[in-house]
């Protein structure tokens, strides 16, 4: 919140915030060094961990088939509103809210899914708003390689030098507080309709999470600590990367969909404690 209100303290007081600048920076730079950083440390069973990312794969495919079909019914642009109801932000809070509840276990179960959302979110969340398919594009994304190159030292079990893992470590945290002040930049030409229609979405998306969560951990079988870190998982809000191309690609609906993701990460604020507390 306090990076939000900075970002919005930014327009308001009309201080230069080269948004487009920012969101480069945060996908070729940011985001492939806080995957690298996060998971190169992990040493889990790296036959659990694909599982895992299977079944996140499956779910952000029902966010993405249910989604569709809603946004048809309620007649909102699909091209704008789709990734940000298909892909949650399971990097900026889904990470430390698992490891908080669940310890390390729960940090590599978020992991799991942290690289299927991320590369959704550098390919589906690119094409979507662009309007246009290329794989290309996506062999581009330095995320892609990140990946890559984090899998398999988990694979082998092998840690990165000290000075590199140090050096990712604080390149990799500057892309959370930059995506947040380009919300709260944005968010200060929001008006009230956008406000309304971020509430309508924000509900509809913690319904559509709760129902898939219970769907996809039943079909996988999984338990336990799995089971709990997945459940949150599923829950967490709406994706603050996705705007980032949908403010490039659809600047018309940026204001709308601003003040959904905002919702929907003010709503985990009630959301997360319930389902602590009730579900898992």
């Amino acid at each position: 919140m306090i990076c939000v209100l900075a970002g919005f303290g930014l327009a308001k007081f009309k201080i230069y915030f080269d948004t487009k600048m920012v969101g480069s920076l945060i996908s070729n730079i940011g985001y492939p060094t806080l995957i690298i950083s996060h998971l190169a440390a992990q040493h889990v069973a790296f036959g659990a961990f694909v599982n895992v990312m299977l079944a996140a794969a499956v779910m952000v495919a029902c966010f993405g088939a249910i989604a569709f079909v809603f946004l048809k019914i309620t007649g909102l642009p699909v091209r704008a509103f789709l990734s940000p109801m298909m892909l949650n932000n399971v990097g900026n809070v889904g990470l430390p809210v698992s490891f908080l509840a669940f310890g390390d276990q729960g940090l590599a179960i978020a992991m799991a899914v942290l690289i299927v959302v991320m590369v959704c979110i550098f390919s589906i969340g690119i094409w979507l708003p662009a309007g246009k398919l290329s794989f290309s594009d996506l062999l581009k994304q330095p995320v892609v390689y990140a990946v890559i190159l984090s899998l398999i030292l988990m694979a082998t079990k092998t840690s990165l030098p000290v000075p590199i893992a140090k050096g990712t470590s604080i390149l990799g945290g500057l892309s959370i507080p930059l995506m947040l002040l380009t919300l709260g930049y944005t968010l200060a030409t929001l008006n009230v309709g956008g406000v309304l229609k971020g509430c309508f979405l924000a509900v509809f998306h913690v319904a559509m999470a709760v129902s898939v969560a219970y769907g996809v951990t039943l079909l996988f079988g999984f338990d336990g600590v799995t089971k709990n870190a997945f459940v949150l998982m599923c829950l967490m809000p709406s994706s603050v990367a996705t705007y980032l191309w949908v403010e490039k690609y659809q600047p018309a609906h940026a204001t709308d969909v601003a003040a959904f993701i905002m919702v929907s990460t003010l709503l985990t604020i009630l959301v997360i404690p319930l389902a602590l507390t009730l579900w898992v």
